[in-house]
């Protein structure tokens, strides 16, 4: 088993024990967002990529929206959380709730929506968005489209990333493969 996956006593910042065992971390997982590529994925939908976690099905962007943007109708699979850093977004289901800075949305799994910039905002929405599962995507005839999960996200991204000339960094959750006592 690699060291970095073999638990230890937790420690106080003086090195003192604590009466628990944790996972050793060598360093923080920190990533400077206005220092990472913001790539375009669709006309007017442009993602930072933060976390991907494979195995939990999790994963974390910051989605760029220009306005008079959406996004197609979606099915949420699990939860759900999206903090508006900027602009003014709705879902066109509830056009009478506007998304503005400062906001926080917990979307439960099961949740139906399109999101939209509408097309007067001044300025482009920015939206930290944490989905636990998959966007299940339809056409606005109610015809199945897509499935967007951290599976699809990574491979897409890194397409889309290519494509686009620019390379990618973030943080990955999760080891699969076999585990054996000692």
């Amino acid at each position: 088993m690699s060291d970095a996956l073999t638990p230890t006593f937790a420690k106080t910042s003086s090195g003192g024990d604590l009466p628990l065992l944790s996972l050793p971390q060598t360093e923080l997982l920190t990533l400077q967002t206005d220092e990472l590529p913001v790539v375009e994925t669709e006309p007017g939908l442009h993602l930072q990529l933060l976390r991907l976690d494979l195995e939990a099905g999790r994963w974390v962007v910051l989605v760029h929206l220009e306005p008079g943007t959406s996004v197609p109708i979606h099915y949420h699979t699990g939860t759900a959380e999206v903090f508006t850093l900027k602009g003014r977004w709705i879902y066109r289901e509830y056009p009478d709730q506007a998304q503005t800075p400062g906001s926080y949305l917990f979307e439960p799994g099961g949740s139906v929506h399109t999101l939209h910039a509408p097309e007067d905002n001044t300025e482009n929405t920015v939206m930290l968005v944490s989905v636990d599962g998959a966007n299940v995507n339809f056409t606005e005839d109610g015809r199945f489209h897509s499935i967007l999960d951290a599976v699809a996200i990574k491979h897409w991204f890194q397409h889309f990333a290519d494509e686009q000339g620019v390379k990618a960094r973030y943080i990955t959750t999760g080891v699969a493969g076999y585990t054996e006592t000692e």
